[in-house]
């Protein structure tokens, strides 16, 4: 009888041991699962980002395009924030004259 009983407290301890070892693989298995998706989001993350920057340097050029339409005939000081004096228009008071053009700077950006 003292057999029988120890037989059913080994299957009863094997059957536990079995349980937890079943409840770490899961947990393990969900750990890994959760670790490719957050890999997975990452990439997601890092090829919008630079999908954002090629539409960005694509907008710059754009900007850059037009600048330059509307730039013609300008000199090349004045592309980089100069000015340019078109008559000969007396000095006002400070020493600028009435027909200055100041072209905005043509910066980069990307």
């Amino acid at each position: 009888m003292q057999a029988v009983k120890e037989k059913i407290s080994e299957m009863s301890a094997m059957r536990k041991a079995k349980s937890e070892a079943k409840s770490e693989e899961k947990a393990e298995k969900e750990i890994a699962k959760t670790r490719i998706e957050v890999a997975k989001e990452l990439r997601k993350a890092k090829k919008a980002e630079a999908e954002m920057k090629i539409h960005v340097a694509k907008a710059g050029e754009k900007v850059d395009k037009e600048i330059s339409k509307h730039t013609i005939g300008l000199s090349q000081d004045s592309l980089m924030g100069g000015t340019m004096d078109i008559g000969d228009s007396p000095n006002i008071g400070i020493g600028e004259s009435m027909n200055t053009i100041t072209a905005p700077n043509s910066a980069k950006y990307m």
